[in-house]
């Protein structure tokens, strides 16, 4: 009798297993297709769309404000629902960040543009893309711990990993989808064609909650739940007792996301603007290069059960530092073979550290934390990276007329990320 309730628990581990782990990579795809189409709309059409009274220079600041604005939501949004998934359970907040972002995105679509409504337009836009940042501060911890807490002590890392391929998934569907809609639409593009991806996104909300609503709470939640471990207020606690895990969390993994800023956005504004390039190069090399992502990440995920995150993060790191100037070497060929190769090799880079990360800043914090302290630090180190990297890139470009200065920009980077891998302590990764 005993073996067969032990075969019935196993078989509903690993039930639960593969439902949280399509429920990370769908619902991550999700949120990040509807955050990164911002993006790209950002460096293509919201310019003149919402600030077509200011001149190009200005235009593109203040698009990328609005884009670093989601960014300034993440922690607050990261605070909000860490609070909630260490008191109530992932399951709840997963699902309220999936209806938050799908709303928000769809009401973007539907927003009229500055000719209509004048000021309303960048006001209402600002309001939208806050609004998502929030989600996103929610969905990235949610979706990493519910993976990672329902897989084993082997596979526990890769678990974590599998919401990090949303992230090249999200921007493949969101390029591929505006790619088809500027081809269909054609001069139209900028009346309604930009709306459709957007409002589209709705149809995916659906699938992805019928999905969670399948999911059960993870037995390291439900443990700390039944031991009464939830503090009152988990993210004081967080920033009490495990300063040290936020800031070198913070500080070892912004590097990515200052590259990711530059290299998946930044790089379509340098060749329309600086290089007077077509648009479609650069989304088309973007678009492999997520693709490439796909397959870099999930093998750098495996690698994490059988080499120490660390350790790959770091090597990460030094790939970043020596690729950032060929990178835009090559960009500045003009020509299209290299521009694709480069932007190919940037994401697999990319991809390198992105894996690690979601084990590396997981596993710092104890169960009945670890929604906070994953939430907190992914957000403040998305804050300062790549919030805030297409700002500081238009503005190098604008100062100093080279794109070498924004390769200076991610070396710097790289090299604070290095020294902060060192003071990581990931103790937690299979203690629970």
């Amino acid at each position: 009798m005993n073996d067969t309730v032990s075969d019935k628990v196993h078989i509903d581990q690993g039930r639960q297993q593969k439902i949280a782990g399509i429920s990370s990579v769908l619902g991550s795809t999700i949120e990040w297709y509807d955050f990164f189409l911002y993006g790209t709309m950002a460096a293509i059409i919201f310019p003149q769309l919402f600030f077509p009274q200011q001149d190009p220079y200005v235009a593109t600041l203040l698009t990328f404000s609005t884009y670093a604005v989601g960014y300034v939501a993440r922690p607050i949004g990261g605070i909000l629902f860490g609070h909630f998934g260490d008191k109530i359970g992932r399951k709840v907040s997963l699902v309220a960040t999936l209806i938050l972002m799908g709303s928000m995105t769809l009401l973007i679509g539907l927003l009229p543009g500055y000719e209509k409504i004048g000021l309303w337009a960048p006001v209402l836009v600002t309001i939208l893309r806050f609004l998502q940042g929030i989600a996103i501060g929610g969905e990235w911890p949610g979706s990493v711990l519910i993976s990672m807490e329902w897989g084993t002590k082997k596979n526990r890392g890769f678990m974590a990993t599998l919401p990090q391929i949303g992230v090249p998934l999200g921007l493949i569907l969101g390029t591929a989808v505006t790619s088809l809609f500027i081809t269909i639409s054609g001069e139209s593009f900028q009346t309604w064609g930009w709306r459709v991806p957007f409002i589209l996104s709705i149809l995916l909300v659906i699938i992805g909650l019928v999905v969670r609503f399948n999911l059960l709470e993870t037995p390291s939640f439900q443990k700390a739940l039944k031991e009464k471990e939830i503090p009152k207020l988990p993210f004081v606690s967080v920033f009490k007792h495990y300063p040290k895990q936020v800031i070198s969390g913070v500080l070892s993994n912004v590097s990515s996301d200052i590259a990711f800023g530059v290299f998946a956005f930044y790089t379509t504004t340098y060749g329309i603007k600086y290089l007077a390039l077509d648009k479609s190069i650069f989304v088309n090399a973007t678009l492999i290069g997520a693709i490439v992502a796909v397959f870099a990440i999930s093998l750098s995920g495996y690698f994490c059960d059988k080499i120490n995150p660390k350790k790959i993060l770091g090597f990460g790191n030094i790939l970043l530092i020596l690729w950032a100037l060929p990178y835009f070497y090559l960009l500045n060929t003009k020509s299209t073979a290299f521009i694709f190769i480069a932007v190919i090799i940037a994401f697999v880079i990319h991809s390198i550290m992105w894996a690690p990360l979601a084990p590396v800043i997981a596993s710092s914090f104890p169960a009945h934390l670890r929604f906070s302290g994953s939430a907190i630090t992914f957000m403040f180190r998305g804050l300062i990276g790549g919030g805030v990297a297409p700002l500081v890139s238009t503005y190098l470009l604008n100062k100093f007329d080279s794109g070498y200065a924004i390769s200076w920009y991610i070396i710097f980077a790289g090299i604070i990320a290095l020294f902060a891998i060192r003071y990581v302590d990931i103790k937690y990764q299979k203690a629970d």
